[in-house]
């Protein structure tokens, strides 16, 4: 059995002692799955120590795989290895090894001795695929890791919590940002509890029940944390926008955010800090106008709902708490949002502008959303609406073209106005073809470090194209 070997390093300008820990925490093997891979765990016993062992579920098309693998040779404060016990590799071995380089700063090593099955012909058939499929994923790997541990140096020392570990609870916590956020947030070191819907008086360990339909919660589960982070909302883009998805959508927001928020206020020991989840829908269709965080609302239904949500949480301030509403923009990701209903017809070359394509679009990518998150939590300067956009907006036109150029396709099918209202309805015009340019003026000014300050390197990173940054040696 010829074995083949494949060896990345980075540099991560922080004590080797904090890049193995982030591998030792909980939330380590999702912060490192790329976005782009279909990858479910099914078992988990035991963390990174001799002993410990993962079951996953791959996804290859509409075919899936088990893979098993087990943790040995572990060495704490320096390395860790997984051996396949079964799946889609003849061998897989891959030793994850941290060695300090200089006074601040070590050396990330990943390597793997792997063999694929079929012998000769698998190598002939699946070799260049392979190794191509490493640099890829360990591309996106190192760079999310060496993010990540930088962010958390950045912030160690805010006003709020001196470094400590704090204790967050989240809302929307299987949605596509909470789900990205809370691995980020154990990583971390920090306790993260859900809030989820159960009709119960509790939830279960690591959770806070509440039935926003109802208009019960669990009071006493509230207490003693230090942020909450609500992000609970009906999908706007899940079908039409009929009646009674309308009220749907409206309801979860604003009557879940009252709900909270009223509860939050009564608590003896109330968090510190609100980061609700608003959207730049409140700015409605306003042309190649700048809009900034003291720009008034637009008109529509999607504006009211993001007024009325806003409004929701009026209480808090009253009350002590420092709150923080994020008015997101088009998160881009391929495991959700419009980028992942996009990217299939992109990838086939029948990709095209939208309309007419001169309408604007602000985006962010995800790993951004989530480092604003954490910027709103620990930064006291950091109140109200705060625009979570990248710097520069751009035209529907400059969006697929660069979508094109990142996937390497031809971007020659435009959707007419008339289709996608056709389509889509009265959805269309909100989402597809009103123009919101907006700046992120507030995260500018308290110092926000942008991941991906631009579209081209913020897909390049979301779909594995090429190292946005954390380039390896």
């Amino acid at each position: 059995m010829r074995t083949e070997t494949f060896i990345r390093r980075v540099h991560i300008p922080a004590p080797a002692t904090e890049v193995f820990q982030w591998h030792a925490r909980p939330g380590a093997f999702e912060r490192l799955t790329p976005p782009w891979e279909s990858v479910e765990i099914i078992e988990r016993r035991g963390g990174i120590e001799n002993g410990g062992r993962v079951v996953l579920r791959m996804g290859l098309g509409p075919l899936s795989r088990k893979w098993i693998a087990e943790h040995c040779d572990y060495e704490a404060g320096v390395q860790f290895r997984d051996v396949q016990i079964s799946g889609p590799f003849a061998r897989w071995e891959h030793t994850h090894r941290v060695e300090a380089d200089g006074r601040e700063g070590c050396i990330l090593e990943d390597r793997i001795e792997y063999a694929l099955p079929g012998g000769s012909l698998g190598r002939v058939l699946g070799g260049a695929w392979t190794r191509q499929k490493l640099e890829r994923l360990f591309t996106y790997r190192h760079a999310v890791t060496r993010q990540d541990v930088l962010a958390y140096d950045t912030q160690r020392n805010q006003l709020n919590y001196g470094g400590r570990p704090m204790k967050v609870l989240v809302s929307g916590a299987s949605g596509l940002v909470g789900s990205a956020l809370i691995p980020f947030l154990t990583t971390g070191g920090h306790s993260v509890t859900r809030l989820v819907r159960k009709d119960g008086a509790s939830g279960g360990d690591g959770e806070v029940a509440w039935s926003p339909a109802a208009g019960t919660i669990d009071q006493a589960g509230l207490e003693g944390f230090d942020a909450v982070v609500h992000l609970a909302g009906e999908n706007i883009a899940a079908g039409r926008w009929t009646p009674e998805r309308k009220r749907r959508i409206r309801d979860s927001r604003v009557k879940g955010t009252r709900l909270l928020c009223e509860a939050l206020t009564q608590c003896a020991q109330p968090p510190k800090v609100f980061v609700g989840a608003s959207a730049i829908g409140y700015y409605g269709d306003r042309g190649d106008e700048t809009l900034s965080e003291e720009s008034g609302a637009g008109e529509g239904f999607l504006v009211e709902v993001c007024r009325d949500w806003e409004a929701a949480t009026a209480g808090l301030t009253d009350a002590g708490i420092r709150t923080a509403l994020l008015r997101i923009g088009i998160v881009l990701s391929p495991a959700g949002g419009a980028l992942k209903k996009m990217l299939l017809p992109f990838q086939l070359g029948l990709g095209g502008v939208i309309g007419a394509g001169s309408q604007y679009m602000s985006c962010i990518a995800l790993d951004d959303v989530i480092g604003v998150i954490q910027h709103a939590i620990t930064n006291d300067e950091v109140s109200g609406p705060i625009n979570a956009v990248c710097p520069e907006a751009v035209t529907n036109q400059e969006y697929t073209r660069t979508l094109g150029t990142v996937l390497g396709r031809p971007t020659f099918f435009p959707v007419p106005a008339f289709a996608a209202r056709f389509a889509f309805g009265e959805m269309a015009d909100t989402l597809l073809l009103a123009s919101t340019r907006v700046e992120p003026r507030i995260l500018l000014r308290t110092g926000y470090t942008f991941r991906y300050p631009q579209l081209e390197n913020a897909l390049r990173h979301v779909l594995g194209k090429e190292a946005g940054t954390g380039r390896p040696e």
